[in-house]
């Protein structure tokens, strides 16, 4: 995932997804569970310089790729999303699919990201 400020973003999903950072550079946080691996990196300069990124974020809903989340509990998400800049959507968003709670939310620059918890 590429990101603007890498350090927030690192927080930010650490913090939601109970991820450990296990190797950074200038560049770039890699963040793992024993399932899962996200890099997060550092947008090019000459990029970096065109984003605008909002407190709140700004929803960036035009994005091509939407990650989706299976997580415990929606609940630690939305603590985890308002201490580490992130922003879950106002309710009553949540919905129920497949046995699943969703529930859509944005990092803290903007990008539309989906949490699954289990229904019951």
């Amino acid at each position: 995932m590429f990101a603007r400020d890498v350090d927030r973003m690192a927080s930010f999903y650490a913090a939601a997804l109970d991820l450990a950072a296990v190797d950074r550079d200038d560049e770039h946080v890699l963040l793992e569970s024993p399932g899962f691996q996200l890099v997060v990196r550092q947008v090019p300069e000459r990029l970096a310089a065109r984003i605008r990124i909002t407190d709140p974020p700004e929803r960036r809903s035009g994005a091509a790729v939407k990650l989706v989340f299976f997580v415990p509990s929606i609940e630690d998400v939305r603590l985890a999303a308002a201490e580490h800049g992130g922003e879950m959507d106002a309710s009553p968003k949540e919905w129920t699919f497949r046995g699943w709670r969703v529930w859509d939310g944005l990092d803290p620059e903007g990008n539309v990201i989906q949490f699954r918890a289990p229904a019951a």
